[in-house]
């Protein structure tokens, strides 16, 4: 056992030899003078003991003011010290924590964008990401100021062993040995409990999760509508009870651990008070050596309880930031060729060629050999049930996956070799499910390139062509008006929120723009104002729309029925009524459902 949890803190060292980079990275001179204050914090006890024990000892030899003076003033100006030390070293820590925050939430933040989606399609990612983000931001520094007080304890304890020495070379070796016991014992229990919360993440997440849905804005009215907040509620308290009795479990041999550690440490510290309250009873030591012993040992007895205390603290900081390291190493799937090709603005076509596809941990093939073209300057719409496979085009035109088999070609160019930031200023998108970011209309409208984010007159075209404006211009401070609740604003229905999102992917200056369900979110007044704009909207431009709608489909070049993967017809809408086919069916049963519907 011994053995196992010494090959696992060797394996550890690694990721805190980083850790200490990270802080030193991120704090500088602020650590140099945290090192100094603490050096000089831990000889203190050292100094104050001497003093004492002078100043007993010239008390009983010559009891008068100006002999004990110096050594009391000493012990004064010594304590005023101590606490200038403390105060200042409470305010270089919290800006080292501050700094080091900063630090490793831009390192998780940056690794989040670098990474690609197939990361999130794994269960086991977001227990890693759960992890980084929860323990891992304040660990470096807990490293830090571990390493730093076992540093401090440990010198003060070799000054006070120094002294202790002078009387009896064992003593300082007694109170080491009734010591190492307990740091086993503690370091025992640091294991078990860390590997406790590797085995109950997935339970923390969805603690929060529950925690999250039950205050939840958009969950508030289903949970009104089918009383499912009583339901959420026990499930909340069901996880919570299990997490609780875990780590109170833990919480009880934790302490039952440290007093078993504490009380065999003092056991040390009696036998040698014990040895030296006879040796002055015997005459060989005076009534000043027996108070610096005692004051030595309760200061040698709290530096190993520190001491102790601070090496749990440090095994217990390496295996949490073991999790940030592993997150931070993870590479994505997708990496841009060394040399990327132009690829854009399409001068040709796009064609998919023999694409397969299958999501990382799905059990069916999105794509089947799939091929498609979008040709220049061409509205290409595909249609067809959910499922099949239709969304999936916009990822693999995103490059946010890589076919299984087969090529995207841009121009003839295959699509791994095009740049990424290349590729995605050239394409502008409307998701099915938009973000709505929690900001001024004018920057959810402007995050559609950042480059005109203070282009007002540009901003203002775009949600014209987006048939926006007139909600906008009802908002109380028009484009300046915050869309959120939350931060004192206002809020928009599902169909304006689609507009504002249709509106940043019309401001990119983008040759290929994907539409995902433009009009899924419209009312058919909308619809049809949206579609009188359509063709202005694309104008110049290859553009990819997927809809459910056949009356926003027939407005394309050319429509491609999709099922299963794969393409089952293609033609215009007349040539596809004619057919008699897939497409003719789902037209004729739409227009029924919209002859009722007037009806």
């Amino acid at each position: 056992m011994l053995k196992n949890q010494i090959r696992e803190f060797l394996k550890q060292l690694p990721a805190g030899r980083r850790a200490i980079v990270l802080v030193w990275r991120a704090t500088r001179w602020w650590s140099v003078a945290w090192a100094l204050l603490l050096i000089a914090q831990g000889l203190l006890p050292a100094g104050q003991v001497l003093l004492l024990r002078t100043l007993v000892n010239q008390f009983v030899s010559l009891p008068r003011w100006n002999s004990v003076a110096p050594s009391a003033i000493g012990i004064v100006g010594l304590w005023v010290i101590g606490q200038l030390i403390s105060s200042a070293l409470s305010w270089v820590r919290a800006v080292q924590a501050e700094l080091v925050q900063d630090e490793v939430h831009r390192l998780i933040h940056e690794q989040a964008i670098r990474l690609d989606l197939a990361f999130y399609d794994r269960p086991e990612s977001y227990d890693l990401l759960w992890r980084a983000q929860i323990d891992a931001p304040s660990q470096p520094l807990a490293l830090l100021e571990s390493l730093g007080s076992l540093a401090q304890n440990g010198l003060g304890f070799l000054a006070l062993a120094c002294i202790l020495c002078t009387y009896a070379a064992w003593l300082p070796i007694l109170l080491l040995l009734t010591a190492v016991p307990g740091l086993i014992w503690i370091a025992r229990h640091t294991l078990s409990e860390h590997h406790w919360h590797i085995e109950h993440t997935v339970d923390e997440r969805r603690e929060r999760y529950l925690d999250w849905i039950i205050t939840d804005q958009h969950a508030a009215t289903e949970f009104r509508l089918f009383d499912l907040g009583t339901f959420h509620r026990r499930a909340f308290e069901k996880v919570r009870e299990s997490l609780r009795k875990g780590k109170l479990r833990l919480a009880r041999k934790g302490a039952a651990t440290a007093l078993e550690a504490s009380l065999l440490a003092w056991a040390g510290s009696l036998a040698g008070l014990g040895w030296m309250l006879h040796q002055t009873l015997a005459g060989r030591a005076q009534l000043g050596d027996l108070l610096l012993c005692l004051q030595a040992f309760q200061q040698c007895q709290a530096q190993l309880l520190s001491l102790l205390e601070g090496a749990g603290k440090i095994y217990r900081s390496l295996l949490f930031i073991d999790n940030l390291d592993q997150f931070l190493k993870t590479r994505p799937a997708i990496v841009a060729e060394l040399a990327g090709e132009p690829g854009l603005p399409i001068k040709d076509a796009i064609r998919f060629d023999g694409v397969s596809f299958t999501y990382p941990g799905g059990t069916h093939r999105a794509l089947e050999h799939f091929n498609l073209e979008i040709p220049k300057e061409k509205v290409v719409a595909i249609v067809g049930y959910n499922g099949a496979g239709k969304s999936t085009l916009i990822k693999l035109l995103c490059r946010f996956y890589d076919p299984d088999e087969g090529q995207i070609l841009f121009d003839g160019v295959d699509l791994k070799k095009i740049d990424h930031e290349n590729l995605r200023r050239q394409v502008a998108v409307l998701f099915q499910s938009p973000v709505h970011y929690q900001t001024t209309v004018r920057e959810n409208i402007g995050f559609g390139e950042l480059s005109s984010l203070d282009d007002h007159l540009r901003i203002r075209q775009a949600a014209c062509d987006a048939g926006a404006l007139a909600s906008i211009d009802r908002l109380q401070e028009g484009f300046d008006t915050v869309l959120s609740k939350m931060f004192g604003g206002a809020e928009l229905s599902e169909g304006e929120w689609q507009r504002i999102a249709l509106a940043r992917a019309c401001l990119r200056r983008a040759s290929l723009i994907v539409l995902d369900e433009p009009t899924s979110a419209m009312d058919s007044w909308a619809e049809q104002d949206w579609l009188s704009r359509f063709r202005n909207l694309t104008a110049g431009r290859s553009a990819l729309m997927i809809t459910h709608r056949f009356t926003t489909a027939m407005h394309a070049d050319i429509i491609h029925v999709m099922d299963k993967g794969s393409i089952i017809e293609s033609g215009t809408h007349e040539q596809l009524v004619s057919q008699g086919g897939v497409y003719a069916a789902s037209w004729a049963a739409q227009m029924r459902e919209i002859s009722h519907a007037r009806q």
